[in-house]
Formats: C-alpha cells, sequence, structure tokens
C-alpha cells in the first residue's frame, strides 16, 4: 500500500486537500502527510507538497471534548495577531470553520524548522554547551516581549477576562482539588492552608497581558541556531498576569542538582533561574519584588493539576497501564513543599 494514501486520523484527506488548494496560497495538493507528536492530543501532521513546499495542519482530539479544550479559532486568533509583533510564531495560512470538512475546525501555518525539548537527552543532542546562555536569554526575552504587548492594540482585547487572573484561577484549581479527594483518596491539608494564603493575599496585577499558560521550552520550537525560532500549543493563552506567567515558566527551569535530572535544563550550561528572573526584570521593567508569591502559587496550582490526573487514574476513567502511580502521588507532595518553600520568604 502506498503510504501516501493511508487516511490521515481525523481527516477527510479529499476534502481537507480541496479545501486548501481553494483557500490557502503557496501550497499545491496532494499532499504527503506524516504526523507530528506532541501538543495536547491534537491531530498535529507536517503537509509537504509536489514542489517541495511544507506546512503544518492542526486539529483537535476526535470524540467528545471538554468546553473551551483543545480550541482551534483561539490558537488561530493569537498566531495571527502576534505575526507582526516580535513574539515569533508560525505563520498563518488559513483557517476552517466550516465542520463539514473534516469534522472539526482546523488550521494550517507554516513549518518552522526547530525542535521542543522535552528532556535532557534531546537537549544534549540539539543544543550543545556554548548555546545553552543563548537560548536562555532568547527563552525569557520573547516571554518578556509578549508581556509588553496591549492586547487591545493587537486585536486580542476580548481573549479573555483582563481581571483578577490569579483569583480565577484559584477559584478554578481549587475546585478541582477538592473534587478529586474521593477519587484520589487522598487529601493534604496544606492543600487547603495554602489556597487560603493565596486567597488573602493577590498583589494588585496591574495592566492585563497576554499569558501563553505553559510556556516552556516543549512548547518552543529551537532552532539550529539556539534560539526560540517560534512558540507554539496556545490552546490555553488567555489574559492576566504576566508575573504569573513568568513564575510558571521559570518553574518549568530544572536546575543540575534538582530532583528532575531529565528535565530539558538540567544540564550544566544554563543560567539559573535568578538570573533568567533578573534578565525579565531589566528588559520589561516589572517590580519582581513578590515574585515568590506567584512561584509559590503556581507550584500549588502544579499540585492540583497533577492531583486530578492520578485522581482520573484512580478511578479508572484513564488507563493506568505504564503509569507510576506512586510516583504521581509523590510529585503532588513535592510540588505543595516547593509552594511552601516559596512563600517562607515573604511570609
Amino acid at each position: 500500500m502506498d503510504l501516501q494514501e493511508i487516511e490521515p486520523e481525523g481527516y477527510k484527506r479529499a476534502a481537507v486537500e480541496a479545501w486548501i488548494a481553494d483557500n490557502v496560497s503557496g501550497l499545491t495538493p496532494p499532499f504527503r502527510w506524516t504526523r507530528l507528536q506532541g501538543g495536547h492530543s491534537n491531530l498535529t501532521y507536517r503537509i509537504d507538497d509536489p514542489e517541495g513546499r511544507a506546512a503544518v495542519i492542526r486539529r483537535p482530539p476526535q470524540g467528545v471534548l471538554l468546553p473551551k479544550a483543545h480550541d482551534m479559532s483561539r490558537e488561530w486568533a493569537l498566531i495571527s495577531a502576534l505575526g507582526p509583533t516580535p513574539v515569533p510564531v508560525a505563520p498563518a495560512m488559513g483557517f476552517c470553520e466550516s465542520p463539514d470538512v473534516t469534522g472539526a475546525w482546523f488550521y494550517v501555518m507554516g513549518l518552522i524548522d526547530g525542535r521542543p525539548l522535552y528532556n535532557s537527552a534531546e537537549t544534549d543532542a540539539w543544543v550543545p554547551m556554548e548555546k545553552r546562555p543563548a537560548l536562555a536569554w532568547s527563552f525569557v526575552d520573547v516571554l518578556a516581549d509578549l508581556h509588553a504587548l496591549d492586547p487591545d492594540e493587537i486585536g486580542l482585547g476580548d481573549l479573555g477576562k483582563k481581571e483578577d487572573y490569579v483569583g480565577r484561577q484559584l477559584r478554578t484549581w481549587f475546585r478541582s482539588w477538592t473534587s478529586s479527594v474521593a477519587d484520589a483518596a487522598y487529601d493534604d491539608p496544606r492543600a487547603h492552608e495554602l489556597q487560603a494564603y493565596f486567597a488573602n493575599n493577590i498583589p494588585d496585577q496591574g495592566p492585563a497581558r497576554v499569558v501563553h499558560g505553559d510556556y516552556g521550552l516543549h512548547n518552543c520550537l529551537i532552532g539550529s541556531d539556539g534560539q526560540v525560532a517560534a512558540v507554539v500549543d496556545w490552546e490555553i493563552s488567555t489574559l492576566g498576569d504576566p508575573l504569573a506567567d513568568l513564575a510558571y515558566a521559570l518553574n518549568q527551569w530544572a536546575e543540575p542538582g534538582e530532583d528532575r535530572e531529565d528535565a530539558a535544563t538540567a544540564l550544566p550550561g544554563f543560567p539559573r533561574r535568578a538570573e533568567l528572573a533578573a534578565r525579565y526584570a531589566e528588559r520589561s521593567g516589572r517590580d519582581l519584588s513578590l515574585l515568590d508569591y506567584y512561584i509559590g502559587f503556581n507550584w500549588w496550582k502544579t499540585a492540583c493539576i497533577v492531583h486530578g490526573v492520578y485522581a482520573r487514574y484512580c478511578a479508572g476513567k484513564k488507563s493506568a497501564d505504564g503509569v507510576d502511580l506512586d510516583n504521581l502521588r509523590l510529585r503532588i507532595g513535592q510540588a505543595l513543599d516547593r509552594s511552601a518553600q516559596a512563600l517562607a520568604s515573604i511570609r
């Protein structure tokens, strides 16, 4: 069988290629389809045309989805709006909001020559020691550039509610924690105590900015020059507090000697989190005196997220085959430990 004739998962190949022929310039079907991994389970493929031109096509998973999950229109709006700005994104090429074509909305974007970094082995293979400082500065500079943009001026003023970002997040994830306790058969009083502290001490947010929500090297395409070539996976982005977005990114930035040896940055040659924070402060002009609040808040949020995942496995709502449930449970406590440690300096 010709591999090119295999129907890509979630796509009616002939209908999609006909739509692209009519609506996207610079691509000529038929395409060679290659599945790309990652991306929150969205069905993402590289498509190559006979002229040697390539792009990426992306749609939600098949089946019933939670409200607002896998929002293709949100991602499309973001890459379209950010394209003319200093924030590197894949070029927006075409968006189809007719489910008649293939059963779901989808969009086509330009192919970026770069790789996401999920672990230390990938970093070691792709980013040599001498390029690691430049990667770190590029990583934090891109985030500062994103947070410098006025969402109203770039057409993203309606992306989400502008006020009380941390408060909304606290309510959402505390509901997740409390609703997961029974299935997980696991509660921790610190989750309740920390939530109360964060809720009673929310800093002044300041002007709302676009927050990525999951900014890390796993959601950046790193070029061969060691720079961030594009930021991807914008589906949970909204408007909110840029310092919460910064703290999330810093929490993902593991350092050598921590208990996250497999993390993408747990290698020699990278600047430390404190150096990234100082770079962000210099570039953005923001006051980071309450950064530890946001660090603690994000570790608490991580504990709630992992707790919810653990509960779904325990309840049989997700297959636990090959999943180390003991380690997952351990990670909940570790995140709460880190949250409490971050607050020790400001309480």
